[in-house]
């Protein structure tokens, strides 16, 4: 039985190819040059049959509101930049630390979280430090410090006592005890 299925199957091959070769001749045999070009030439992306086209558009628009709110986290943190480091701190006019920051900036854009960088490590999707976009949370030191990554290798913290909110580099201290990332929008 097998040697027979095979036999279809080949024939079935060699009628395929016979009729793909005979296409292309069918011009000729009309008169038609070859090589001609249609007088109007439009060219189409190619789509999927099961995807409308408005479908793709609307996911590369989510994708971009993604991007969107990230930066606006950032921006929106950097408007703390100078304001003190108090410890437990988690308003503008107390002062903050680390994960009231975190917390503080996150709760403007409806993102509830906890005012714990340990707890915040286990919320949000792990995200790989290669892959790391504006307003994604960094963790440093065992999850003990967290900020706000704003891009470009640089993330906004509330480092320690005496210190203010800044931007720092992730390089040094930051580089070497780098612990993970978590995303919390898209």
């Amino acid at each position: 039985m097998r040697p027979i299925r095979l036999l279809i199957l080949l024939l079935a091959i060699a009628i395929a190819v016979a009729l793909a070769m005979v296409r292309p001749l069918q011009g000729r045999a009309q008169g038609k040059p070859i090589h001609s070009k249609p007088k109007h030439t439009t060219l189409q992306p190619l789509r999927r049959r099961h995807q409308p086209p408005h479908r793709s558009a609307k996911k590369h628009h989510v994708r971009r509101s993604r991007h969107v709110l990230g930066h606006r986290i950032v921006s929106y943190a950097r408007h703390f930049l100078g304001t003190r480091y108090s410890y437990g701190g988690s308003s503008p006019g107390t002062g903050f630390d680390c994960s009231g920051l975190v917390r503080y900036v996150y709760g403007h854009f409806g993102i509830s979280l906890p005012h714990s960088s340990f707890a915040d490590l286990w919320r949000g999707r792990r995200v790989a430090r290669r892959w790391l976009r504006p307003g994604d949370l960094v963790f440093f030191a065992g999850a003990s410090h967290v900020g706000i990554y704003a891009g470009g290798g640089h993330v906004i913290d509330a480092p320690h006592s005496g210190a203010v909110v800044r931007v720092s580099t992730m390089s040094g201290w930051y580089g070497s005890s780098y612990y993970g990332a978590r995303r919390f929008q898209g």
